[in-house]
């Protein structure tokens, strides 16, 4: 007996020595928050005991994928601050989400009720069973009443009939259960995506002469969060100014949940290198060749998960070194615009699979992400195995169930300021941003600019016809690259894209594409036979450019086309014809600037000549 004692004692005192050691847990709260393009600087306050000595204080319920070389610890007082140190936490796991707890709730639930009509589709048929094991009756009963035989079978008819309607309503009741089962399964799945069991610790070890008590601020810089704008443009007509609103779209998944917060939109992203370039030597040689500027100005597809093959709705996908970036809808489709230039790249972005990046080489690309390492072993989806009423359910399937992303428009006051390296948009009240990685608009905006509008076409790229406008004193909007919604006399029209790496004063927006202007540009002759003559060959090349106003007013449009423009002493071109059109000799540029009234019609010639060595080849267009 006082060996157990002793042994009681000594566990009880080990204990004590080990909490000890734990520290002093601390409870801080997220204040303010600066979201970048890429990634968040998160700032939280905690009010802490100092005892006397050298003691260890625990901010827990930190997010896992903080950048350790960004934590910062500042506080006042009679103390010295020993060590900071980071630490990820696999025993008290992430708070989950208010939302998915209601949605587990709604699991079980389901579950029982799917559990309850089983039961009672097996006592049905265990009554069946029990009636069809006392229809039998013996030839040999001679004295057998045939009334009661026939009430006999009556009842029993009855009851099997009931019997069988009710099992039919189980049935049919149990499928009704297992398509709302599956559906908030998917939902768990995708509120649990990217997120990680396991949180994060900051541990600040203190040495202190005298117990005290003072606020900590800690900041650190957070990696799943960011930002990208998008803008609503609207024009009345082509008589009235042009508005654009400036919309933040703001998403994260941290780990951590923001509520109420100060938030602050910044134009800088720490993940981009601020080290100086090297600009290499630029050598020429034989067999090097130009490479035009890609025609690509759109590019559409769809983002599914590669081992089940199943969509991957908000998913951000991002013009590689730009703002420019858009969110995949509820079927993993998406549509982004492309600025001019060769050699982009699109980044594909889904919280829980790895990053991938694709060479803009079509208009249509279509990516399949892998899913990380641990979301294979951490997220789990229950689902059913069997057969209920004509109803397949196979392991680990789940059915494409279509889920609208939360979004939400709040009217807040926005201040901007102005930097050395970035702009910051401060949001005036507080504000949440749920750790759920959906995107959350937030307006930062509005402003009335008038417009100069004019139509446009260069009908050897293209013969449609787009309406442009063109603002200036723009620069002082901090405008981003990001992509634009249309609206046209109260009309969606359809998306362009604000491209503000230009160095010039007018900003030149695209207002969609108007059919009642009709362009076409056909080759009228090829005398390339009969201009072969002596050492040299010449190529003639004859375009009519035809257009016709349909429309019911008077338009102004600029049509550009081009002559090609010789590198070689070798070759000659020769303008011939370009119907008093505007001619840039460096460029080989043609601009007409037409005025058309309500249904008239223009057609242009457009002629040139191009010599050059019979035992040459040279394409000519």
């Amino acid at each position: 007996m006082f060996k157990k004692l002793t042994l009681i004692i000594f566990l009880s005192i080990f204990a004590l020595s080990l909490k000890a050691d734990d520290g002093q847990k601390v409870e801080s709260k997220v204040q303010k928050v600066t979201v970048f393009l890429n990634g968040a600087q998160v700032t939280r306050t905690a009010t802490a005991q100092i005892t006397a000595g050298t003691s260890t204080l625990i901010f827990g319920n930190i997010s896992p994928d903080i950048d350790v070389q960004s934590l910062q610890v500042r506080a006042a007082g009679d103390f010295t601050i020993l060590s900071v140190k980071n630490e990820l936490n696999y025993i008290d796991e992430q708070t989950r989400q208010s939302g998915v707890v209601a949605l587990q709730a709604q699991q079980k639930a389901l579950r029982d009720k799917i559990n309850f009509q089983n039961t009672l589709v097996a006592i049905d048929k265990q009554e069946a069973e029990m009636l069809s094991k006392n229809q039998v009756v013996s030839g040999d009963n001679t004295g057998l009443d045939l009334i009661k035989l026939k009430q006999a079978l009556d009842f029993q008819t009855q009851r099997l009939t009931e019997i069988k309607k009710r099992e039919l309503a189980h049935n049919d009741e149990a499928v009704r259960l297992i398509t709302e089962l599956m559906k908030i399964e998917k939902q768990i799945a995708d509120a649990l995506r990217g997120s990680s069991k396991a949180t994060g610790n900051i541990l600040v070890t203190i040495s202190s002469k005298a117990a005290t008590s003072t606020t900590f601020t800690l900041s650190y810089v957070v990696k799943n969060a960011a930002w990208y704008p998008t803008y609503d443009i609207r024009a009345k007509n082509v008589n009235s100014p042009i508005s654009i609103a400036y919309k933040a779209n703001v998403s994260q998944q941290s780990g951590e949940e923001w509520k109420n917060i100060k938030l602050t939109l910044s134009t800088g992203n720490p993940t981009v290198s601020g080290s100086k370039p090297q600009l290499d030597p630029y050598y020429l040689n034989y067999g090097m060749f130009y490479q035009a500027n890609s025609a690509i100005t759109k590019v559409s597809g769809t983002v599914f998960d590669n081992q089940n093959r199943t969509s991957l709705p908000g998913t951000t996908v991002r013009v590689k070194g730009t703002s420019i970036a858009t969110a995949t809808n509820a079927d993993g489709k998406y549509s982004i615009q492309i600025p001019g230039g060769s050699n982009q790249t699109l980044e594909f972005i889904a919280l829980g699979y790895e990053a991938t990046e694709q060479a803009v080489n079509s208009a249509v690309i279509n990516v399949g992400l892998n899913q990380q390492a641990q979301m294979l072993n951490e997220v789990v989806i229950t689902s059913l195995e069997g057969r209920v009423a004509g109803l397949n359910v196979t392991p680990g399937s789940s059915p494409t169930i279509k889920i609208r992303g939360a979004a939400s428009t709040i009217p807040i006051s926005v201040r901007q300021i102005e930097n050395q390296t970035n702009i910051e948009f401060n949001i005036d009240d507080p504000y949440t941003i749920p750790g759920d990685g959906k995107q959350y608009l937030v307006n930062v905006n509005e402003v009335e600019l008038p417009a100069t509008y004019q139509y446009y076409t260069a009908p050897k790229l293209s013969t449609d016809v787009l309406l442009t406008a063109s603002l200036t004193d723009w620069n002082k909007y901090n405008f981003l690259s990001g992509e634009a919604n249309l609206f046209f006399e109260g009309t969606f029209i359809g998306k362009s894209l604000i491209d503000t790496q230009v160095s010039t004063d007018t900003l030149n927006l695209s207002l969609g594409v108007d059919k009642n202007i009709v362009v076409t540009r056909t080759l009228q002759k090829e005398l390339t036979e009969k201009q072969s003559l002596g050492s040299n060959k010449k190529e003639t090349k004859n375009w009519l450019i035809n257009i016709k106003n349909r429309k019911n007013q008077q338009v102004n449009l600029l049509l550009e086309d081009q002559i090609p423009v010789s590198q070689n002493s070798a070759i000659e071109v020769e303008t011939q014809e370009i119907s008093a059109g505007n001619l840039d000799k460096t460029t080989g540029k043609v601009s007409w600037n037409l005025t058309l009234n309500s249904q008239a019609e223009k057609k242009i010639d457009l002629k040139y000549q191009v010599k050059y060595p019979k035992n040459q080849q040279v394409i000519v267009q």
